[in-house]
């Protein structure tokens, strides 16, 4: 049940983005659903390989080059789905950004463990 709210939770944030940046468009609930989905698969199995492939300019750039493997997810997410739009790489990097915030604050508004 927690992993249903969770995507929940991940879709409205992903629909609060256009909001705060209009360079990244999501057309309906069902589309923010896949893609939220899709993100969290894409978070979850390529993103460690690309994080320990990129470990020494990582490392170099004082980690600083997590934020563009985070928008290049946010940015091949926003590929593979119809319906979730990002006008480039640029606005991937602050879409997923954005994206995090929001989901965090809403994790910790909505789904507070008691």
């Amino acid at each position: 049940m927690m992993l249903l709210l969770t995507w929940l939770v991940n879709a409205l944030a992903l629909l609060a983005v256009p909001y705060l940046l209009h360079s990244v468009q999501v057309d309906s609930f069902g589309a923010a659903m896949i893609a939220a989905l899709i993100l969290g698969l894409v978070n979850t199995l390529v993103r460690p390989v690309l994080v320990v492939l990129t470990l020494p300019v990582t490392l170099l750039s004082l980690g600083l080059f997590i934020f563009i493997i985070n928008g290049l997810m946010f940015w091949v997410v926003a590929h593979l789905v119809n319906g979730f739009h990002v006008a480039g790489f640029g606005s991937a990097v602050g879409g997923a950004l954005l994206y995090s915030i929001v989901s965090w604050a809403l994790s910790t508004l909505l789904l507070r463990n008691k």
